[in-house]
């Protein structure tokens, strides 16, 4: 899972053109909420000796999507915590994500979000899986489970494709799976209980020069903050003209 800033807040860009994921309101990605959801329906289909574990990279506020996951029923939170990951690409994020999953222990599905809602690169969950050495089945709208078999449709633009694997295997999905769940007042207050970890990049023995933003292969050079919003125009439809001003308006555009 991923805590990202708070689509409706001042989202904020740091001197070295990172966003600042410390001074502003974050939470767990959305996206990444069908993929806690997803995760839950497996377990209830699966049984009780089926565990789900949340596990997330961010600074300490990043622990705020750790507890929601739990609040929504996971059994287990990891937070992975230190200050070299900063400014990491999505390269250096699966190698944490991955050593992160093997220190958790073997695992028989890791399910990931389609993207994050601040980055939206959706390759994660690819590149976790070649590091994982599993197979991957990706984008899910529709999942079924049947044992150790996984079968899923994705939705293409012009087809839809039905992909089946065998687990263990890395399975990213859609906002298209269903609506996750709300937290209930049981299930906050379980969620106070359940273990939860943190973990540096010692812990996972990661070495601090193998992640951040000096070794990113990507880089922002340049941000412009956001013009300020104009005055919009008013057409008045006094003498019938109204749906002419609107459409050569739209043309102007180029949306029609």
């Amino acid at each position: 899972m991923k805590y990202v800033p708070d689509a409706t807040a001042d989202r904020q860009f740091e001197s070295d053109n990172t966003v600042d994921r410390v001074g502003v309101d974050g939470l767990l990605s959305e996206l990444d909420e069908y993929a806690v959801e997803q995760a839950l329906q497996i377990k209830e289909k699966a049984g009780d000796d089926t565990e789900v574990t949340a596990v997330c990279i961010g600074p300490e506020k990043a622990l705020d999507a750790v507890r929601k996951a739990l609040q929504m029923g996971a059994d287990k939170g990891i937070h992975v915590s230190d200050e070299a990951i900063a400014g990491s690409d999505a390269i250096a994020t699966s190698l944490v994500l991955a050593k992160a999953v093997e220190k958790a222990g073997p695992a028989d599905l890791i399910v990931c979000g389609m993207a994050s809602t601040d980055g939206g690169m959706s390759v994660v969950p690819a590149m976790l899986a070649e590091r994982l050495g599993l197979p991957q089945v990706t984008f899910a709208s529709v999942i079924e489970t049947q044992g150790d078999q996984v079968r899923i449709k994705r939705d293409g633009d012009t087809a839809t494709e039905v992909i089946g694997g065998t687990m263990p295997l890395v399975l990213s999905v859609t906002d298209q799976t269903g609506e996750a769940r709300y937290p209930s007042f049981k299930g906050i207050m379980a969620a106070k209980k359940k273990p939860l970890e943190t973990w540096s990049l010692a812990d996972l023995g990661v070495d601090a020069g193998d992640v951040g933003l000096s070794v990113a292969w990507t880089e922002v050079e340049e941000t412009t903050a956001r013009p300020p919003r104009t005055a919009g125009e008013i057409v008045t439809d006094e003498d019938g003209s109204g749906a002419t001003a609107l459409t050569e308006f739209l043309a102007a555009k180029k949306f029609i």
